[in-house]
Formats: structure tokens, sequence, C-alpha cells
């Protein structure tokens, strides 16, 4: 009988393991109460790393704090105003400096970068506070192109969000259409290419924002046109969950696609990286060569997207044109 209790002991106790390691699995994938994550209406900057967002974060910060000084200068924080000495206000009165001082509080809690949950692993989404997401991200790309000082190792790309919107067919047209106006509307006219990823979302397809975008960009002015290899504006559409992240930025390209390692090596490094193999870039749609047998695949696949698209323009277009003929 004796035995009987120890072998059930020792069957029972991989099963106790077993819940134990499910419980711990189960509160360590449970978020903090109160966290805050990545909202429709918010601008900021998603930015990707590699495994370590807590060290991407710290990276974060700091960069951006030392570059938002010198475009914006050093932050300014909110004091609260004291008026509890001042006795003989009427009830009126103390409530209006009440609700100054709520007002005055919840404004110090904002600081012009704060993390927030992305939605998505290994991305960090910073929400900016009375900065331009796109003018900043140039400004600290532009600097690190000239100097060429990595600054960052967990930071890869840096994305600024100039508005967002619901990740919905039925929202998005109509959002781009007030968005894209300085930039493409008439007497404004550009190239540019649209450049799409989407993240933990299965409903959106890419075919279809990146058609319906494109004929947002035409129907504002005509003379807009498809250019994938040197275009002045590159349209930035990034859907986590069900929020779309929209950006237009310029020297995407020439920035290395805004990722902050590449853009900071030098000649010498560039050079050894094309004539050596190297693991593929994260999924864009013009890849870099990498060898020189392999030069010739990317450009035919970049003529192939500019085709793509330039018949996305066409059909955006008609889609438009359709749509508002019906209303």
């Amino acid at each position: 009988m004796g035995s009987n209790a120890g072998n059930h002991s020792m069957a029972t106790e991989p099963r106790a393991k077993r819940r134990n390691k499910g419980s711990f699995l189960s509160h360590a994938a449970k978020k903090p109460r109160g966290s805050r994550e990545l909202e429709v209406g918010m601008q900021g900057l998603l930015i990707t790393c590699n495994m370590n967002e807590k060290k991407c974060t710290a990276e974060a910060y700091s960069l951006l704090n030392e570059y938002a000084d010198q475009l914006y200068g050093p932050e300014k924080f909110v004091e609260e105003s004291n008026s509890e000495d001042e006795e003989d206000d009427d009830a009126e009165t103390a409530l209006k400096k009440e609700v100054k001082q709520i007002r005055a509080s919840t404004q110090n809690n904002l600081r012009r970068f704060q993390a927030l949950d992305s939605g998505a692993n290994n991305v960090v989404f910073i929400r900016t506070l009375n900065i331009e997401p796109d003018k900043l991200v140039h400004h600290i790309l532009k600097d690190l192109y000239a100097t060429k000082k990595k600054k960052t190792r967990a930071i890869l790309r840096m994305l600024p969000v100039s508005g967002s919107c619901k990740a919905f067919m039925e929202e998005i047209p109509k959002y781009f259409e007030t968005f894209l106006e300085p930039w493409f509307k008439v007497p404004k006219k550009a190239s540019f290419q649209i450049v799409y990823k989407a993240r933990n979302n299965s409903h959106m397809s890419r075919d279809d924002v990146i058609k319906a975008l494109a004929g947002v960009v035409i129907n504002l002015n005509a003379e807009n046109k498809v250019d994938l290899n040197n275009p002045e504006y590159t349209i930035i559409v990034e859907i986590i969950k069900g929020v779309c992240c929209v950006s237009v930025v310029q020297d995407y390209i020439l920035f290395r696609k805004y990722n902050l390692q590449e853009v900071a090596k030098d000649d010498i490094e560039e050079k050894g990286k094309k004539n050596a193999s190297s693991l593929p870039s994260e999924n864009d749609d013009c890849p870099e060569s990498k060898e020189p047998s392999e030069a010739k695949e990317p450009k035919k696949k970049c003529e192939q997207d500019e085709q793509e698209l330039e018949q996305s323009v066409t059909g955006g277009k008609e889609a438009l044109q359709e749509q508002k003929s019906g209303d």
C-alpha cells in the first residue's frame, strides 16, 4: 500500500510541475494594470529591434532626446500651481482652480516621448507630444549618414508615425485623402512609392491597400508618378492589429530604408558587404542586391513592382471615381 502511495505521488508530481509552469507563463503574458498601447489618432515612432525591447527603448529615449534638444530645445515641464492658501474664494472659483490643477497634473505626466505597447513583438512604439516625428527622424538619419557614427546597438529601423487611423478598408481611403494633401494635392506634384507591412492583422489585403492609396495620390493630382528607384516621397504604411500607421518621408532609399545600423556604415563596410554574402534584409518591396550575380534579380523585381503599382494607380483611380459617382 505504501508502494502504491509512493507511485501515486510520483505520478502526480510532473502534473504539478506542468501546472506551475503553465500558471507562470499565463501570469507572465498578462499586461500590467493601467498599461497603455498604440491607439488610433496617436503620433510617434515605430522602432524595430533585435529581440531586446527593453534596451531598444532605453536607446530610443537617449537618442530621441539628444536630437529633440537640438531641434526643439530642452524638454519643459508643467508646474502645478498651489491654491491651498486661498480660502476666501467662492465655490465656483475653487472648482475652476481644481480643474486647472488636474489639467496641469495630466500635462505634467505627458512627456514628449513615452513608450507604449506597440501590439507586436520586437517593435517598440514611442508616442510623441508636440514633436514632428518625420522631421525628427529625418534629422537623426541625416546626421548618422553624414558622420557615420553608430549610436545604437539594439535599434534597427526607426519609422515615423505622422498619422494613424482604423485599419479597415472603409476608413483608410477617406483618411488618406486628407492626410496626403500637403504632399500631393494640386498644385503640388511628386514621384512616390508605397511601402506596406502588416503585423498581427489578417483581415487587410496588401494589394487592396496599395491600390486604394495609389488611387488617392493620383486623384489628388494626375501628374503624381510612381518611382521605385528614386522617389521624392515614400508613403510608409504600417498596420499593427487594428491600427494603420502612416507617414510620408524623404530619402527613404538614401537612408537605407530608415535603418540606423545600415545608414551609419562607411563606404569600406558597404563594399565588404556587397562582396560577401549576407542575411536577407527585412521584407520590403525592392530588396537590395547582395551578390553581383544576383544584381539583375532585384532590378527585375523592382520593375515588376513598379508595373504592379502603376496598375494599382489606374485601378485605384477608377475605384475612387466609381465610389464618388455612386455617392
